[in-house]
């Protein structure tokens, strides 16, 4: 596409900036839990309990004592924190191409379906992630995204509507409902599609 460059971007943060790997979170539960690692999969892995996390019904003590007692983990709530952070490894392509996006003053902006264990961990380990304009998190605004509210939220946030924000997101219905709005969207499958994508938006010059 060729398009006037947007007033700014919007990225999602697992699978674009950050990947993540639900299964090193299970291995190191399971042996001390009377669960296997496909029960804790099945239990912690994009399920019920955790949208309930991430959409701030439950707290992180709430959270851990539901999986605690589902699961018999018979760790603290600082292991458990710590098994559940560091599920997190940097897609680096992506980090440079936000960096240079931030070189030439384009503003930016995390949206993410994501849960205060991963962010206090995110802050904490990664330093690209403090070189954003804002930041929208589905846990801090009680809901997530396809839903419509959590993207008012980002309007709000930017001051921006409709062509002005370009969007990049891994999932298709999380893109669908920005098309809705009006927003520009690039559907992020691999680095190097993503930049060209972005490339021919003006942005990168």
């Amino acid at each position: 596409m060729s398009v006037s460059p947007q007033k700014a971007v919007v990225f999602d943060l697992g699978k674009v900036l950050l990947d993540f790997d639900y299964s090193i979170l299970v291995h190191r539960m399971a042996p001390r839990s009377r669960m296997s690692e496909a029960e804790l999969n099945q239990l912690l892995n994009q399920a019920p309990l955790l949208l309930r996390y991430e959409t701030g019904a439950l707290s992180t003590p709430e959270f851990f004592d539901e999986v605690q007692s589902a699961s018999g983990f018979n760790g603290s709530i600082e292991e458990f924190t710590a098994f559940f952070a560091d599920i997190f490894t940097p897609i680096e392509p992506m980090i440079a191409l936000h960096a240079q996006l931030r070189s030439r003053g384009v503003p930016t902006y995390i949206f993410s379906n994501t849960n205060d264990i991963a962010i206090v961990h995110i802050r904490r380990t990664f330093a690209f992630f403090a070189d954003f304009d804002g930041y929208v998190l589905s846990y801090e605004h009680s809901a997530m995204k396809p839903d419509a509210p959590l993207y008012a939220v980002v309007e709000g946030i930017t001051g921006l509507r409709e062509a002005d924000l370009l969007y990049i997101d891994d999932r298709q219905e999380n893109i669908t409902a920005g098309v809705a709005r009006g927003w520009n969207a690039i559907l992020h499958q691999e680095p190097a599609t993503t930049e060209a994508a972005m490339r021919a938006t003006g942005l990168l010059g």
